[in-house]
């Protein structure tokens, strides 16, 4: 790890400073997300500081995925608010909040979701182009060579690897540039080598650029690379780590697995009794008659 991403994550263990928390990248306030029955998000509270990297974890069902989506403004919430670098999405009509997303927020998916007729330069100027704007060969040359991709320009996403695949996603997400690069499971179909590599690039997006992170994982090892890992259970705030490391996430989450396996094993309808019916017990002496 570099000196400048050490000071980064050493500084973060106190928490965010005055400055961010006052003027975060994300603000959520009060958030809820029901499906029919389901809460999906309970009332959260969460503030994502300007350039810094935070991971979303929590066990299967927790509301991560849920909570990325609203806070991206690709789901609206059923009641309270988020707030994309100081403005309100809730006012926001469906034109605006599309104009929002394209030239504020970056979105980066596990399945890359690129175009595969198009070549790594026409996947990544696609935000623009969406924008009625005509991008650069300069500035699409640029966005692929930040992250290590200037000579696939003319490659179609089948001539590239997973890896590559999910590097022209990042470059796609960071032309316009965005306030703040979301990211549901960047790495969850890399291979492990791989996906190093992509978290090392996001890590230095950050150190270097003071980009906004926010990621949803389930792996610890992605996690300890940002500054903060932000846990949820059941749709509600479950406390946070700053200056994560793997062993420490892995055993916060085993916790938070164990506990959440009790409280809905206490809550499940105990089970009736077997009945056995139209079946006689053997007497001592043998067989019934």
């Amino acid at each position: 790890m570099t000196s400048t991403n050490t000071a980064t994550r050493a500084g973060a263990t106190a928490g965010p400073t005055a400055d961010a928390v006052t003027a975060p990248a994300v603000r959520l306030r009060g958030l809820r997300r029901h499906h029919r029955d389901v809460r999906a998000l309970d009332g959260v509270d969460l503030d994502f500081p300007t350039g810094t990297f935070t991971a979303v974890m929590g066990p299967s069902g927790s509301g991560k995925s849920t909570l990325l989506q609203c806070a991206a403004g690709l789901d609206r919430p059923t009641a309270g608010s988020v707030e994309i670098d100081g403005i309100p999405l809730a006012g926001l009509s469906e034109r605006r909040l599309t104009l929002l997303r394209r030239e504020r927020i970056g979105f980066v998916f596990q399945s890359f979701n690129l175009l595969p007729s198009l070549t790594a330069a026409q996947n990544v100027a696609l935000p623009l182009r969406l924008a009625g704007r005509r991008p650069s060969r300069t500035r699409v040359r640029d966005a692929l060579a930040r992250v290590g991709l200037a000579d696939r320009e003319r490659h179609r996403p089948g001539e590239l690897s997973g890896g590559q695949q999910q590097r022209v996603a990042l470059a796609r997400a960071l032309i316009t540039p965005p306030a703040v690069l979301f990211g549901d499971e960047p790495t969850g179909a890399l291979d492990s080598t791989t996906g190093r590599e992509v978290l090392t690039m996001l890590r230095e997006l950050v150190d270097r650029d003071g980009q906004t992170i926010v990621m949803v994982t389930h792996d610890p090892v992605a996690a300890a690379r940002a500054d903060r890992v932000v846990f949820l259970v059941d749709g509600r705030s479950a406390g946070e780590l700053y200056a994560p490391t793997p062993e420490a996430v892995a055993a916060r989450m085993a916790g938070l697995e164990d506990a959440t396996g009790r409280a809905r094993l206490d809550a499940a309808p105990a089970a009736k009794p077997e009945t056995r019916t139209g079946t006689s017990m053997p007497t001592a002496g043998g067989s019934p008659c």
